[in-house]
């Protein structure tokens, strides 16, 4: 195949614009203004096109924050959720921030077909449907569908699904141990209604987590799709390509991506299943 040299040499030098702006962003904390349009095409010696072209990109990206009539800002930090290599299974360190929700539904619906095959019941059988808007440090982030089975946790309450720690609830007011969870997570965007609620342009890019888990008997206790905001979300694999038995330490007091907050493994870290899933950098 023939390589378009124009294109080319467009490409590279947008990746050269980028690489400028982000070394300016690295060298600034959130919230921090860069220098105008005017200013960074003079310094840089590139187009006006040329260097909105690499803006835009920066900005879809979730680093950098346009304000009409005021300029381009470093945008808040993203939340990092690391996955590290451990045999056959990622454990996952910690996500940082305060996690809070805000309930959107609390409801009782039969399971109906799909998620009756995933929670392993009759398409009739009643089931618990809640809908909570995650928020980290007071700013959306994500939006999360639970399908809970009520003959596991008879009577749980709108006040148990917003405040404290879920599992925790299940073990302690319920007698229902989680134990391992399966998850997947892949690229999509946000629809229109998505979008309003997590503060986003429509057809902005997500990741979509989906979760079945399970407890200590092996019944299926939860199913749930959240969908999480691209620009403020990064997935980094730590992968070991040697020999070596050491265990990196969970961190305390943090937000797993997709799963609520606690500990519901006895002090062990959290593990994914890798079989049939390919994780990138976001």
């Amino acid at each position: 195949m023939e390589i378009d040299a124009a294109a080319s040499g467009a490409m590279l030098k947008r990746e050269r614009v980028r690489d400028a702006i982000l070394e300016l962003i690295e060298a600034r904390h959130p919230g921090d203004a860069i220098p105008s349009e005017r200013t960074l095409c003079s310094e840089l010696g590139v187009s006006r096109p040329t260097l909105r072209a690499a803006v835009d990109e920066l900005v879809v990206a979730g680093l950098l924050v346009r304000e009409h009539g005021r300029g381009m800002f470093v945008a808040a930090e993203k939340i990092t959720q690391e996955l590290v290599a451990d045999q056959n299974t990622f454990s996952l360190p910690r996500a940082g921030g305060v996690w809070t929700s805000r309930l959107l539904e609390f409801s009782t619906l039969p399971a109906g077909a799909r998620v009756s095959r995933k929670l392993r019941i009759s398409p009739a059988a009643e089931i618990l449907y809640v809908a909570r808007l995650r928020l980290v440090d007071g700013s959306p982030v994500a939006i999360e569908h639970l399908h809970g089975r009520t003959d596991l946790a008879p009577g749980l309450t709108r006040g148990e699904l917003e405040q404290g720690d879920l599992y925790e609830h299940l073990r302690d007011r319920h007698g229902v141990q989680v134990h391992e969870a399966v998850q997947s997570i892949e690229p999509t965007v946000v629809t229109r209604a998505e979008a309003d609620l997590l503060d986003v342009p429509e057809l902005s890019p997500a990741l979509l987590f989906e979760r079945l888990t399970t407890d200590t008997r092996g019944r299926a206790v939860e199913y749930v799709h959240s969908l999480y905001r691209g620009d403020r979300y990064r997935i980094v694999s730590r992968l070991t390509l040697s020999g070596g038995d050491a265990q990196p330490a969970p961190k305390e007091g943090h937000h797993h991506p997709g799963i609520p907050p606690g500990d519901f493994t006895g002090g062990d870290p959290v593990t994914l299943s890798t079989r049939g899933v390919v994780q990138h950098d976001v």
